[in-house]
């Protein structure tokens, strides 16, 4: 009896082995497959995931803990989460605030501005318009148009260029306002009917807007820095007509170009042609310039912005001296 007792315990021992690495195999095989589907799905996505997609490659709740205290998920946001490791890239950040502000949300205001590169930078926040009343986390600027119109422009939901330069408008200076204006229209995003349409008395941004549109200068999409910018604009307040920016000559890229006047400005940043060697490369390169005939004037960010009347006043005698020697 004990012994046909222990040949049943040896078969069963036998029978459950394989069985069992077999379950294992399995366990393995659909690990690896959940594994390689939240992967490819994360990459699409900058590297950002959230709940309903691990629960619909059917992680649950409890794996899903699992998986953020081993690291292979951070939380980025309440059921959003990087994918084995924090290190997002600018539009991953996007979409993980997108993701927590849920279904029909898109960036807005500052955020949608940049997005359409309409601004050179990101703001310090997220800006993000809702449908609804949806509660979002902290760290996010929420914006609840009454309507909530979006399109999707490099793979991010997105208010459309009218609604980001009017809700833009409603916080930013005139002047950048108008650096948005010029650059929407440099990209060819402008569309002049559609946001004529949506200035209206008492609808925050319409006055500043309507102000931009009356004053729009083109040429502010052509500048590669603020101080570019800031000449443009000292020119105007002054009267003269624009120049063209960033402008071949030769081997030569100059800051301002008057061609039909051959006059030229060159624009010193705070922190650029400080040392001895940069110096003297300006002089060489000025040097070359009026021997081809050009009237060269050179200015600093402090003499654009704290003495403009003086710079004006140098630029008109520069138009003088041309204007004589024509004659």
């Amino acid at each position: 009896m004990a012994t046909r007792r222990a040949t049943h315990t040896r078969g069963a021992t036998s029978h459950r082995g394989p069985v069992s690495e077999g379950w294992s195999d399995r366990c393995a095989s659909r690990t690896e497959t959940t594994n390689l589907r939240v992967a490819r799905v994360a990459a699409r996505q900058e590297g950002v995931v959230k709940n309903s997609q691990l629960w619909e490659y059917g992680l649950s709740r409890w794996t899903v803990a699992r998986w953020v205290r081993a690291g292979r998920l951070h939380p980025i946001y309440p059921g959003v989460y990087a994918v084995g490791h924090t290190s997002l890239s600018l539009k991953g950040e996007l979409i993980a605030a997108l993701f927590h502000a849920g279904e029909g949300a898109a960036l807005a205001h500052e955020s949608a501005a940049f997005w359409w590169q309409l601004v050179d930078k990101p703001p310090p926040r997220i800006h993000i318009a809702v449908p609804g009343r949806r509660r979002c986390d902290a760290r996010i600027v929420v914006h609840r148009p009454k309507d909530l119109e979006r399109t999707f422009h490099r793979g991010v939901p997105v208010t459309p260029v009218p609604r980001t330069l009017l809700d833009l408008a409603a916080g930013a200076s005139r002047d950048e306002v108008r650096k948005a204006l010029a650059e929407a229209d440099y990209r060819n995003l402008l569309e002049p009917p559609a946001l004529l349409s949506m200035l209206r008395r008492g609808q925050p941004g319409s006055a500043s807007l309507r102000a931009a549109l009356d004053t729009h200068l083109p040429q502010l999409a052509e500048t590669l820095s603020p101080l570019e910018d800031g000449f443009l604009l000292l020119c105007e307040r002054h009267g003269f007509p624009m120049p063209e920016p960033n402008q071949w000559i030769g081997s030569y890229k100059v800051d301002a170009l008057w061609r039909a006047e051959r006059i030229i400005v060159e624009l010193d940043g705070r922190d650029a042609h400080s040392s001895p060697a940069q110096r003297m490369r300006d002089h060489e390169r000025d040097m070359k310039l009026r021997a081809a005939g050009y009237i060269v004037r050179r200015y600093s960010w402090h003499q654009v912005h704290l003495k403009p009347a003086e710079v004006a006043a140098d630029l008109r005698a520069a138009f003088a001296e041309r204007a004589a020697s024509a004659t």
